[in-house]
């Protein structure tokens, strides 16, 4: 993902260079509200001990800069590429339960420990593509990217890394921009980040596994155009 950003912000640097007085660039802010849902499971030794899916609702506010290509040819040029970046955490999910474990108990007595999963989403990057329909109605479509940051406290003693989440979005917007060149919009968003599993680095028995994040948002933004 690091390298699309790159392509992407290298692409607007000598687009920006060859513009005219009109840049064609879009930079702005915006604030999102939405709902996801993940599905996940802990498996022990291959038998799959906890299964959970979890709702949450989540808040976000991002920047973002635009290129539009309206120097290609035909309907192409109805076409914005773009970066948004979300510069702070997502939120934070957690569970926890007791559960037996027979692990160093010689007398084969099971003992209760408690274990606390906790996982806190940060770092989104969107590279998207955006297509004008009409002057005001515009579809959209992208790359995301995020990092799943670990934090648990595991009685079981297992021990689990970080990882990185990839996946696509996709959504429809209507936008309204004055004379002076100032815009505003307002979208609805479908996100859908693929799955992960991770295997505790203190026990290789031992797996977590993320079957995926679906999400839904609503979003305003606003910005300006040079």
């Amino acid at each position: 993902m690091k390298k699309i950003i790159i392509l992407t912000l290298f692409v607007f640097s000598q687009l920006t260079f060859s513009a005219s007085a009109d840049l064609g660039i879009n930079v702005g802010v915006s604030a999102q509200l939405g709902e996801a849902e993940a599905k996940g499971s802990e498996s022990e030794a291959g038998a799959v001990s906890n299964s959970k899916t979890e709702a949450m609702l989540f808040g976000t506010g991002s920047y973002f800069i635009e290129k539009t290509l309206s120097f290609l040819p035909g309907p192409l040029a109805r076409l914005t590429l773009g970066y948004d970046h979300v510069p702070h955490e997502l939120g934070t999910a957690t569970r926890a339960n007791d559960k037996l474990d027979l692990k160093g108990n010689a007398d084969g007595v099971a003992t209760v420990v408690h274990n606390k999963v906790k996982a806190q989403f940060e770092d989104l990057n969107t590279v998207y593509l955006t297509a004008r329909i009409t002057d005001w109605l515009y579809v959209k479509a992208g790359s995301v990217s995020v990092d799943a940051i670990s934090q648990e406290t595991l009685g079981t003693g297992s021990d689990y890394g970080n990882a990185g989440l990839d996946g696509s979005m996709y959504g429809i917007g209507i936008n309204h921009t004055t004379d002076a060149g100032m815009f505003f919009r307002v979208e609805y968003n479908v996100l859908e980040l693929d799955g992960v599993t991770l295997t505790s680095t203190t026990n290789s028995a031992n797996t977590v596994t993320l079957d995926g994040i679906d999400a839904t948002s609503a979003r305003a933004s606003i910005g300006r155009s040079f």
